[in-house]
């Protein structure tokens, strides 16, 4: 199965040098992904028609309906996704770019300026929030959504369960990892990494899987898909931390 995924902006090179590394470009080489830039000037009656000043007054400008609605018409198939980014989406997470990565087809439409007009809404199958803050534009969202949806697709990694083992896969953080030199500025890797016992390491790294989460994301844990034997360790991590 490949993955198309569209992208409708006003500044195409945005994206040019960041889609040649890295998982984005191994998917590529995989064929498991397809990338389309589409630059919206050219769906304008001239370059300079992309936008104009709000109607009732007010700073800033308005990207425009028709070209935005001449992009997606473009290349919209059946069955694709139509992705706006914008501050007022829902939070971007791991759960829904895992549920993006099993779509065929995604376009994502960056906006600019103030915003688009509202009623591109009609056409829009998501709005996609990364955070609380404001960007320049869509673009830098665009390429968050892109970057995490590309590693899950087949390919995209050296390792097959990489992407299983990262953060936020099960709803915690990751544990934390060692390598080479053994000891560095007098720290030593722990132990039990050294001891080639699978199980104790499992379980080790799961256990500072949770406390890290405990420690600095906590909220995440109400959420957490957590078995009994997890629960078990947060207790002994609790009584460890004298908390």
């Amino acid at each position: 199965m490949k993955l198309e995924i569209d992208v409708i902006t006003i500044f195409p090179e945005f994206f040019e040098k960041p889609i040649q590394f890295g998982p984005i470009k191994r998917a590529r080489d995989a064929g498991v992904l397809e990338i389309k830039l589409l630059n919206l000037r050219e769906f304008a009656p001239t370059p300079k028609e992309v936008d104009d000043y709000p109607f009732g007054g007010g700073s800033g400008m308005i990207l425009k309906p028709e070209p935005i609605k001449k992009a997606i018409d473009s290349v919209k198939k059946e069955g694709g996704t139509v992705v706006l980014l914008s501050p007022q989406g829902v939070t971007f997470n791991q759960k829904l770019a895992r549920r993006l990565a099993e779509e065929s087809q995604i376009i994502l439409i960056c906006g600019r300026y103030k915003g688009v007009d509202e009623r591109i809404m009609k056409y829009v199958d998501m709005e996609l929030s990364i955070g609380d803050y404001v960007l320049s534009g869509g673009e830098s969202a665009a390429l968050v959504v892109i970057d995490a949806v590309s590693r899950l697709l087949p390919g995209a990694l050296g390792s097959e369960d990489s992407a299983e083992t990262d953060s936020f896969e099960w709803g915690i953080l990751d544990a934390p990892y060692y390598t080479r030199p053994r000891v560095f500025d007098g720290m030593e890797v722990p132990e039990v990494l050294l001891s080639g016992d699978h199980a104790r390491i499992e379980r080790w790294r799961r256990k500072e899987a949770l406390r890290r989460t405990l420690k600095k994301r906590p909220d995440l844990l109400d959420k957490a898909l957590l078995d009994k034997k997890d629960l078990e360790l947060l207790e002994e991590i609790k009584k460890e931390e004298g908390l």
